[in-house]
């Protein structure tokens, strides 16, 4: 029993910290879900369409464009509309999957994900199908976020490494996929509907995953979490609004000074909602992005260290395509099987990874970005040596290295952030993490193809050899940040996994939200 004077300290204390303390009391044991693996299968499917549906559309764009007779600022927002309204929505999406349960929001994700599919498929015009995935990136926005959290609360510790290996390969194989499946749906020309089934293909596909979820997934939510944080809703979606719009179209319009005042802008919004979630925590209410993520280290790091590996991967995979098709003529179906041994590498790393972990522990993702940061240096040789105009064959070995080197460090590196992370902020911490790859990855894209066209230049020459050698030349710079990147990320490695091992020696405190997995 509380005295007076205790039950007014109780009250007192952060929605967050009460809850902590709550199941401290309780000593809530998590009992792992018997389907889980089928659960698994399920979430992963739905993460596979969302982030294949980020890239597919790219193969599809002359025949869009073609057949719905629609101009350049057009075929841009049908592209940026996706990325959009998917990255803003991503930390409200995971809070209202602790709110409202987590199965309950990746249904409702798949079904809007779904039908928006169809509306995309079925555009009579480019007005409808900008409409239609700015829909399809809000359903993604709700669905997505949900799979990092039903993976944190059905699986024990000692099983979260292998399903967040399966989430990284599912991850490696949907980025690549993207080019292969829109250019065999669109060479395939099913049933005379051409560009149609890159968006069609994802209804039957939905229905299934959607039913499938009813018998197999188990509702989840946060105990103590009762209503939604409206202004903070507000201020995180106008902040990240203001900062990724000028980064998705800042290139396509020439760097104006609109696009730096936006992100100007962004960096004080962004501040106004920390402060504003800061005051509706102390003040007992229950804010939109619980602030106990960031009093824990190893968190707070592992952003950052996702931050930059994924701003040199995403930046990667947009300047390699663009030298494979533009620069050396390749079209998008054969530029996709370009990608495809670094891909499968990635997905077979990402699965053995979390085997190695329990016997060399960090050393596994330290290892994994060396191997990655040789395959970028053997690529760079290999492009070099060519002078530039490189063929497909010889880049197979370096991207088998750099794929078996990407999928030791993602697939553990997820684990390893969300480890010091209570099952009962599971939502909000994987909206914050998924959000974090989506900055990275317009960022990088950004950053590094600001520094590809610039060294490219504004006269092409027309000569298919010289043309080569221009875009080879711009690609080797970019390549070279990219490997400035992967370094970065190997000194955010040994941080983090210092923190992690100092994290573990310290005895236990009764008034932190940490939680040993």
């Amino acid at each position: 029993m509380k005295d007076g004077h205790g039950q007014r300290r109780w009250e007192r204390l952060p929605a967050d910290e009460r809850a902590m303390k709550g199941l401290e009391m309780k000593k809530v044991k998590q009992e792992p879900e018997a389907r889980r693996w089928w659960t698994l299968v399920v979430i992963l499917a739905a993460t596979f369409m969302a982030i294949l549906d980020n890239n597919i559309v790219n193969v599809a764009i002359p025949s869009i464009q073609q057949a719905l007779r629609a101009d350049f600022a057009q075929i841009e927002a049908v592209i940026a509309g996706y990325a959009l309204a998917y990255a803003v929505m991503l930390v409200t999406g995971g809070r209202l999957g602790d709110l409202y349960g987590r199965k309950r929001l990746f249904q409702t994700g798949m079904l809007g994900f779904t039908l928006a599919s169809l509306l995309c498929g079925l555009s009579p015009t480019a007005f409808v199908l900008i409409a239609a995935r700015l829909l399809q990136g809000l359903a993604a926005s709700l669905m997505v976020p949900q799979v990092l959290a039903l993976i944190q609360v059905n699986f024990v510790a000692r099983e979260r490494g292998i399903a967040f290996g399966f989430y990284g390969a599912t991850f490696g194989l949907a980025s690549i996929a993207g080019q292969i499946v829109g250019g065999f749906l669109i060479s395939s020309n099913a049933f005379g509907l051409g560009w149609r089934t890159v968006f069609l293909i994802n209804v039957p596909i939905g229905l299934l995953t959607m039913l499938a979820a009813f018998p197999l997934l188990r509702e989840s939510t946060a105990d103590t979490a009762r209503r939604l944080d409206l202004p903070g809703v507000g201020l995180l979606t106008a902040g990240l609004l203001l900062l990724v719009y000028p980064l998705v179209e800042g290139r396509n319009v020439g760097w104006p000074s609109w696009t730096f005042i936006s992100m100007v802008l962004a960096v004080g919004v962004l501040a106004l909602f920390l402060l504003y979630e800061q005051r509706v925590s102390r003040s007992g209410g229950e804010p939109l992005v619980p602030l106990s993520l960031f009093r824990e280290r190893v968190f707070n790091l592992g952003m950052v260290t996702l931050l930059v590996f994924y701003s040199g991967l995403s930046s990667f995979f947009f300047v390699l395509s663009l030298y494979l098709q533009i620069g050396l003529g390749f079209s998008p179906l054969a530029a996709g099987w370009t990608f495809v041994p670094l891909s499968l590498s990635f997905a077979i790393s990402s699965l053995a990874s979390p085997r190695l972990i329990p016997r060399l522990g960090a050393w596994v993702v330290r290892g994994g970005t060396i191997i990655m940061i040789t395959g970028d240096l053997w690529t760079l040789l290999v492009v070099q040596q060519a002078e530039m105009a490189v063929h497909a064959q010889p880049l197979l070995l370096p991207f088998l290295v750099m794929g078996i080197g990407e999928g030791m460090v993602l697939a553990p590196l997820l684990p390893m952030i969300l480890g010091s992370i209570h099952t009962q902020h599971a939502g909000a911490a994987s909206g914050v993490l998924t959000t974090t790859m989506q900055i990275a990855g317009v960022l990088g894209v950004a950053v590094i193809g600001l520094l590809f066209f610039g060294v490219l230049g504004q006269r092409l020459p027309a000569q298919p050899l010289q043309l080569a050698q221009t875009y080879g030349h711009a690609f080797v710079i970019s390549l070279e940040a990219i490997i400035l990147l992967a370094g970065m990320t190997l000194i955010c490695i040994i941080v983090l996994s210092s923190a992690k091992r100092a994290g573990k020696s310290e005895p236990v405190r009764t008034s932190s939200s940490k939680t040993a997995v």
